[in-house]
């Protein structure tokens, strides 16, 4: 399904390494973009001003009320003291991956499906994985406009096909061609260890890649 509405505000939550590169991506795309962190945004101010022009420094609450559609790019350490009920009601992206040598072993992750778990604490939102497969350098780096011929994949997956619409939607914006999962189980093809993490593929290969997984591209 092709959705023809999109959300009009983003949030990003983390200013890392993933969290700026999308946030500029999503700025370039026309986005209107906030960006946050766990602390004061006069913290991130002057990194927001140089690294990320033209997205909004906010308290993370303010700007998760405000959006349509959240990204989570922080360290899945940190998710886990994070409240679920600021993001009840949001279509969220999650952006993030387990990685147990700057996490931390973290018991309720080590059986797979992060993301799966991910949806399972913010029961009282919409989750769709996304944007976590290519390293944050080249997703950057290789962002094209449509029909460009060495445009890339990048994977979309959830449980609610209507927000899987909505964030190929966004994909599709910030360059890529999305290529959509039918649930976020099937969607582990995108986590560390899956098909197609740590690459960047054409959509051919993407779609040979990961088989029957995948459904139809936007």
């Amino acid at each position: 399904m092709t959705t023809t509405t999109g959300p009009n505000k983003l949030a990003v939550l983390g200013a890392g390494h993933v969290g700026p590169v999308i946030a500029r991506l999503a700025v370039k795309a026309g986005y209107p973009v906030a960006i946050a962190t766990s602390g004061d945004p006069a913290d991130i101010a002057l990194i927001a001003e140089l690294m990320i022009p033209g997205a909004r420094p906010r308290w993370a609450s303010q700007a998760v009320a405000e959006a349509d559609v959240v990204v989570l790019a922080i360290p899945l350490h940190r998710f886990v003291t994070v409240d679920p009920q600021m993001f009840a009601g949001k279509l969220v992206v999650d952006a993030m991956n387990y990685w147990p040598a700057s996490d931390g072993v973290l018991s309720a992750f080590t059986g797979g499906g992060s993301t799966e778990i991910v949806a399972g604490r913010l029961t009282g939102s919409t989750v769709v994985k996304a944007l976590n497969h290519i390293g944050y350098h080249e997703l950057e780096d290789l962002a094209r406009p449509a029909g460009a011929p060495d445009r890339r994949a990048a994977g979309v997956a959830g449980d609610d096909p209507a927000a899987v619409g909505v964030i190929a939607g966004v994909i599709d914006r910030l360059g890529y061609d999305p290529v959509r999962f039918e649930n976020l189980r099937a969607g582990r093809v995108l986590q560390p260890g899956g098909q197609v993490f740590g690459v960047a593929l054409a959509l051919p290969e993407f779609e040979r890649a990961v088989g029957q997984n995948a459904t139809s591209p936007l």
